[in-house]
Parts: C-alpha cells; structure tokens; sequence
C-alpha cells in the first residue's frame, strides 16, 4: 500500500475529479438542523477505528470542504501510523460559506448533525475538536453518538490535546536542531513561528522560556499581547516565511509551503504543527534541494492523536503519555537519519515509516 495523501487546495472540484480514490468511506450530508454540507472521511482502518478531528471551517465551495476531508483524512491515516497507534485514519470538516458565522445555537445544531453522521458509520470513525471546534462543541457530538473524544474535563472527558500536540512539536524542534546544530539548545536560537492558536500559542510560550529568539505572526492581530508579553517581534503573516532565521514553524492551516514559499525561505530548517504543510508533493525535494531540512508535519504534530488515544484508555497512565509523546523527536530524528542514508526526501522516508505498519496490518 503506498499512500500519498494529495496535498493542495487549489481547484477543489478538478482535484476530486482527477484523483485516485482510496477512501473505504465518504459519507458527505446536509444537516437535518443546520442545512450545512458535512463530510465524514474514512480513509483507512486498517491498524483499528479511524480517529481524526472536526474541522468546522469557511471554504468558497461545499467541494472544497470535501476535498480538505479527503486530503486530512488520508493524513490521518500516516499520522496515526507512524505514532504507533492501532487507530485508522479519518476527519471530518463542516463546510460554512465564505462570510458565515455561527451562533452559538447554530453551531450547536451543526454539532449534532455531525454527531448523526458519525453514528450512521457503525463504529468505524472517532472525532475529536480540530480546527474551528472545542472540546465543549465535541459534548453536543457525544449527545449523538459514543464516537468521540477529547471532551471537558468537568464531563469526564480527556480534554483538548492542544497541550500533547505542542510538546510533541517541541520535541521535534530539539530534535531538527540537532540535525542542524549539532545541540538541542534552542537558547539564542532564532525561531518564527507562523500561527499563534492553541498549538502555536503554548509553543510560543515554552520556547521563549526556553531562551529561544522568536519572531511571531498570526492573521488574527489579537495575538500581537502575546508577541508583546513574550518579547517577540511581530511580522505580517505574509511576510513571516521571508524572515532570516534558523527555524520556520508553521502552525496554522495547510498548504503554507507552496513553491514560491520554499523559494523564499531564508531559514535551515522547517517544523512545525500545521497539516499537509506542502502545497503540492514535490515541495519536500524543493527543500531538500535548498538543503532545508524539513520534518514531516504527520510525524511532528502526531502528539494530540498520541494523548487522545493513550488518555481514553481505562488504564490511562500521564507519565507513559509523556514519554510517547516525548519520543516523538526520535522518530524525527531517525526519519533524517534514513532519509540521508537511503538519498532520499523527508516525506519519504517518513512515508516508509508509517507504511511498514499498514502493509504489516
């Protein structure tokens, strides 16, 4: 089985009619109470039931919302591969039109139609909050269906996995900075981060503690406090991958890396948490033939699926969670080493990785 999970938004419609179909299940609905376009995704249960966030976000076309469905569902699929779990890979995104915002009672109808359309798939997908959800949205889900994680805490839920994604992207860090530096050292270290959201707001955070140079940005200009609370200098949003630095984070949606991107980045390394971070595949060879080292996004964010599948179970242990999720730079870490001994890209190398545990399965 090889996977190469498509990775750009542009032209929707001609992507879902040019590519190969590889899905066991698309279940795409409107919603009985919110008249909105869902799209359940299941790409792959092979290792178990598929687990993958909601994404709930605006899109220009309801075939757009299906394409990102179908792309961050065969994501899914690597990512829970390669982070060890026995959990197939699956998402689902709630399509708003360009403008639209919910109410606090039309989201809730959308949760509950999500929650509908989860159940009719008998078991074989999990969710959990993703983009433009919240552990609180996922309670209304789990009035329709059992299929769902990362609840409140004050309702005997796990909670977000925001704080386990960005450790994990943490341990990648430290780990490409070895790579790169010879050090896990980040101090003095010139880092910018593009996205200040749940994930790229807390790793903010700990790399400034940790002495790290930070330069920030976010399309939402709020997150300028932020930037001032930790000292960091604040970019445009479109200005931030021009900036001369020794890292690039991407943390917010998919597709940052697009050709041009690659082409003006004046960095040595790139990790970071968002999703499908390459807007076409060959961007990984792009990099490489920059001699950028980039760590594969499906590995290095794999720390949120990690803490919600391991937190779920009955015999839940914080420690062992911290540990896998700290064991992530590992694997990063031995992703460059094959890729540098087999002459061959990141994406690749990573690809191999999760692909030995599917054609096993």
């Amino acid at each position: 089985m090889t996977l190469h999970p498509p990775t750009t938004l542009d032209a929707a419609p001609s992507f879902i009619a040019n590519a190969e179909f590889g899905h066991e299940n698309v279940l795409i609905s409107t919603g009985r109470r919110s008249g909105l376009v869902i799209s359940v995704a299941v790409h792959s249960t092979a290792l178990g039931q598929a687990l993958g966030g909601a994404r709930m976000w605006n899109y220009p076309h309801w075939t757009d919302a299906v394409a990102d469905a179908l792309r961050l569902s065969a994501a899914m699929t690597l990512k829970n591969s390669a982070a060890g779990l026995n959990r197939g890979g699956g998402k689902s995104v709630i399509h708003l039109p360009m403008g639209v915002t919910l109410t606090d009672a039309e989201k809730r109808d959308a949760m509950l139609d999500l929650g509908d359309a989860i159940e009719s798939l008998n078991g074989a997908y999990m969710t959990a909050e993703d983009v433009g959800t919240s552990a609180e949205l996922m309670a209304i889900v789990a009035e329709r269906t059992e299929h769902v994680c990362g609840l409140p805490t004050d309702l005997g839920g796990v909670g977000e996995p925001a704080d386990a994604t960005s450790a994990g992207v943490y341990a990648s860090i430290l780990a490409t900075c070895e790579a790169l530096f010879g050090s896990r050292d980040v101090r003095g270290r010139h880092i910018v981060i593009s996205g200040l959201g749940q994930v790229g707001g807390r790793l903010a955070r700990a790399l400034a503690s940790a002495g790290a140079v930070l330069t920030v940005s976010d399309i939402n200009l709020d997150r300028k406090l932020l930037a001032a609370e930790l000292g960091a200098t604040w970019v445009d949003a479109d200005e931030a991958h021009r900036v001369d630095a020794d890292l690039f984070v991407p943390c917010g949606l998919g597709g940052a890396l697009s050709p041009q991107v690659i082409a003006e980045l004046q960095v040595d390394g790139v990790v970071g948490a968002a999703n499908n971070q390459l807007a076409y595949r060959h961007g990984a060879a792009e990099l490489a033939g920059r001699g950028i080292l980039w760590a594969p996004d499906f590995v290095v964010n794999g720390g949120g699926v990690i803490y919600l599948d391991m937190a779920t179970r009955p015999d839940a242990d914080a420690e062992a969670i911290t540990l896998r999720v700290e064991a992530i730079g590992e694997t990063v870490a031995t992703i460059f080493r094959e890729s540098v001994a087999e002459g061959i890209t990141t994406l690749d190398a990573a690809e191999r990785l999760a692909e030995a545990r599917l054609v096993a399965a």
